[in-house]
């Protein structure tokens, strides 16, 4: 009897993952829970266990191969009930048979995308294959797609850099969300002096009595929070041709990576205080650049705030995180000489850059919303103590 186990779904927006390991090889034994293979999915690694003990009886997936979510990756053997194992504990059992040989030479993944770039059968004879037994892989077709553009727009002495498979979890989740959703940019200015006094003036205390640094994030996400309250079209998905306002809200922190941009999620952000809103947001960004995040607190965003003041940005236009409505862009704090009544004077200023899902908001709305953080930060009461 053989379980089998499956490309995990990571998420809504993530249709395939890549093996980036396999802690085992065929016809070792693996124990119950135990790290069995890494796969990078959605711009993160993570550990599958596997589902039972047993023996490892045939790995059908192998290290570099990229494939779509649900597809079989090994067989273990238990002898016991088969079932089928996903992440998703809901997802029923069912009896799986162990392939044999005779199977095709190309997997549906491998000819669907050779179609899709017009590959004849007989370009994927030249292709060199890296899977089991010399079978092409999709890495493969890929590798040779890459291989054929570079020939026809390099010149000696270039350097060819391929995609990292979370650069290329970035870029087709970039292009997908431009080709979705009609992007429009509105931007506001706010004057931070008064966050700005009391973050200078009480930053050491904070963090002598929290843990964790008293940054601009804290504010910014508590008072986006305070707006989405009021602007419930904001926290929202678009889903086909439904709109799903979203009770909870959870916030999206754009985090900067080596490599690229991850985005943990803060949850039930309404909940929170501002001293819990920077400990949790603090924990998240460190478990991100440690690469330690679980599946689950990357996905269910509702909105996103990217902190683009810390790459020293004053404004930029955002590309919205599907399948949310909006993401908003904060640039840069800097002190600069503003007219405030009428006296010219130096403040502490930033721009507010949110970008915006067309087919569900309109201009007066993302001005509203707009306003609406303005206030919070602009109007902000230092704590009582």
């Amino acid at each position: 009897m053989s379980i089998e186990v499956v490309m995990p779904q990571m998420g809504q927006s993530v249709a395939e993952g890549t093996i980036m390991q396999w802690f085992k090889e065929e016809g070792d034994r693996v124990e119950k829970d135990e790290a069995l293979l890494v796969i990078n999915t959605d711009k993160i690694d993570v550990e599958v266990p596997s589902p039972e003990a047993g023996r490892l009886s045939r790995i059908l997936v192998h290290a570099g191969e990229t494939v779509p979510v649900l597809t079989p990756l090994a067989y273990i053997d238990v002898g016991g009930t088969d079932h089928l194992i996903t992440t998703s504990p809901a997802r029923p059992g069912r009896v799986v048979p162990v392939p044999g040989e005779g199977a095709p030479s190309h997997s549906p993944a491998v000819l669907d995308l050779a179609q899709q770039h017009g590959l004849t059968p007989a370009d994927l004879q030249q292709i060199p294959g890296t899977g089991r037994d010399g079978r092409v892989t999709k890495k493969d077709v890929l590798t040779y797609l890459e291989h054929r553009k570079t020939i026809a727009v390099s010149q000696e002495g270039d350097e060819v850099i391929p995609f990292t498979p979370m650069r290329r979890a970035i870029a087709e989740h970039m292009v997908r969300s431009k080709q979705r959703s009609p992007h429009a940019t509105a931007v506001i200015e706010v004057d931070m002096t008064v966050i700005t006094r009391f973050r200078e003036r009480e930053k050491s205390a904070f963090a002598d009595r929290w843990g964790c640094p008293l940054t601009f994030l804290p504010f910014l996400t508590q008072a986006t929070v305070r707006a989405i309250e009021k602007y419930r079209w904001l926290n929202a998905w678009v889903h086909e041709d439904h709109i799903v306002l979203k009770r909870e809200i959870n916030i999206g922190v754009a985090v900067a990576l080596p490599d690229g941009i991850i985005v943990p999620v803060l949850r039930a952000a309404e909940t929170l205080s501002l001293p819990e809103v920077a400990q949790r947001t603090e924990d998240l960004i460190r478990r991100a650049r440690e690469k330690r995040l679980t599946p689950t607190e990357i996905q269910g965003g509702t909105f996103t705030v990217n902190n683009l003041g810390v790459s020293g940005i004053l404004l930029a236009t955002p590309i919205i995180v599907q399948p949310q409505t909006a993401i908003l862009g904060v640039g840069a704090v800097t002190r600069r000489p503003v007219v405030v009544g009428d006296i010219m004077t130096i403040r502490s200023m930033a721009y507010l850059c949110l970008s915006f899902d067309h087919r569900v908001i309109d201009g007066a709305l993302a001005g509203g919303f707009l306003q609406a953080i303005k206030a919070e930060l602009e109007g902000f009461h230092p704590p009582r103590q």
